[in-house]
């Protein structure tokens, strides 16, 4: 009797722990899978939110900033590929501050877990870094020659292309919403390409050509962007083994500084490194402004980076490229108020699909929460009544 007891009050106290404020792991440990952090409501408090929302911001302002940045880079009279390519890594030795300043997380998960094998984080490191690489020399030639209202639109199908990784690298769910989402943002893309003569707000004059291979190395950027991201999720959940605030800082700052030797090794291989200092002298808005836009637009990078990483760690790398997907209606916005782009009849239908992509997809978040709360729901109240019944039973006999 008091052993049959005592199991029942063991029952009743692990019931008691599934609820919601009786939890002893912390709310805000990104340690835990996609499945338990990413889907399980009751985790999700108030603080959770506004750590997301943080990252969110990190990830809007700095990828806006940046992007606008490069553009005042290229309109100024700056035209090497290879600088705009190192700017979009060449912030990382910066991340080694805020990496010793964060404290190890306060579960111990950073010291209770084995160290993953050198070997497979160097294959990581430099595997991600390289394809960083040429996605980022990708986006230098794209947004040299678009407009940048028109490249952060067309870089809006970065989210279809990620459905699919996440689908085949990290077993995303594929439903009919973000399927949605993916032909939305597509035909977004299409129509930009469609109507791409009635686009006269190229600040640089390129010809129809070169407007054409632009729009081609935006999708194809997009698609290695989409892959890196999935690829940054698989290393978390396969390699790493963690998704601490101190592991989010050193993947992304190895992955950079390997992205920056392979830029740096590109810039001097091409010879464009002779012709920085008349590029520097030549600069519209004199040598400091030109210094000042090239360390603005790499640390606004790595800002976005450390945002969509943190989001990946605590969610999942398709609702990190979603969040991103906020960003379009602000780059158009102010590429307009600062350099005199368009904003046509195409290019408006345009941006309100991609929105409309994205509202889908975040609907389909929206679904899931409240399925998972459902289940979690049925699973306890079943729980609770089996404890009841077998009490009863108990007090029975």
């Amino acid at each position: 009797m008091t052993t049959h007891a005592q199991e029942i009050q063991l029952q009743i106290r692990g019931i008691q722990d599934l609820k919601p404020g009786n939890d002893d792991h912390d709310n805000d440990n990104i340690g835990d899978s996609r499945e338990d952090g990413a889907k399980s409501p009751g985790r999700r408090d108030a603080r959770w939110w506004m750590l997301v929302a943080a990252d969110m911001l990190m990830l809007l302002s700095g990828g806006t900033v940046a992007t606008l940045l490069s553009r005042l880079y290229y309109n100024s009279g700056g035209n090497s590929k290879w600088m705009t390519t190192l700017t979009q890594s060449g912030g990382s030795p910066l991340l080694a501050i805020p990496l010793l300043l964060t404290p190890p997380s306060p579960t111990g998960e950073d010291e209770r877990r084995p160290a993953p094998a050198a070997r497979k984080l160097a294959a990581v490191y430099v595997g991600i870094g390289t394809i960083v690489v040429f996605d980022n020399l990708m986006y230098a030639y794209a947004l040299l020659y678009l407009p940048v209202s028109t490249f952060s639109l067309v870089a809006a199908t970065q989210l279809a292309f990620n459905a699919v990784t996440s689908r085949l690298l990290n077993k995303q769910r594929f439903t009919a919403l973000i399927f949605n989402s993916v032909v939305v943002l597509t035909f977004a893309a299409a129509l930009l390409g469609v109507g791409s003569s009635s686009d006269g707000t190229s600040s640089t004059d390129v010809p129809r050509s070169k407007y054409a291979a632009g729009f081609v190395l935006t999708l194809a950027a997009s698609a290695a962007f989409a892959l890196v991201l999935s690829l940054y999720e698989l290393a978390f959940e396969k390699v790493v083994g963690a998704r601490t605030p101190r592991w989010t800082l050193r993947v992304q700052m190895y992955t950079n500084l390997m992205a920056s030797a392979v830029s740096v090794a590109g810039l001097l291989a091409s010879g464009e490194w002779r012709t920085i200092p008349a590029e520097m002298a030549a600069f519209r808005h004199g040598r400091a402004r030109y210094v000042v836009t090239l360390v603005g637009t790499a640390v606004s990078w790595q800002a976005a980076v450390l945002g969509q990483l943190r989001i990946i760690a605590r969610v999942s790398s398709l609702f990190a490229n979603a969040a991103g997907a906020v960003q379009l209606p602000l780059v158009p916005i102010f590429a307009v108020v600062l350099f005199g782009d368009k904003m046509t009849g195409i290019k408006a239908l345009a941006m309100l699909m991609a929105v409309w992509g994205f509202l889908s997809y975040a609907y389909q978040h929206y679904l899931d929460g409240r399925r998972a709360a459902a289940a979690a729901g049925k699973k306890a109240a079943a729980d609770e009544c089996r404890v009841c019944a077998e009490r009863k039973a108990s007090d029975a006999v």
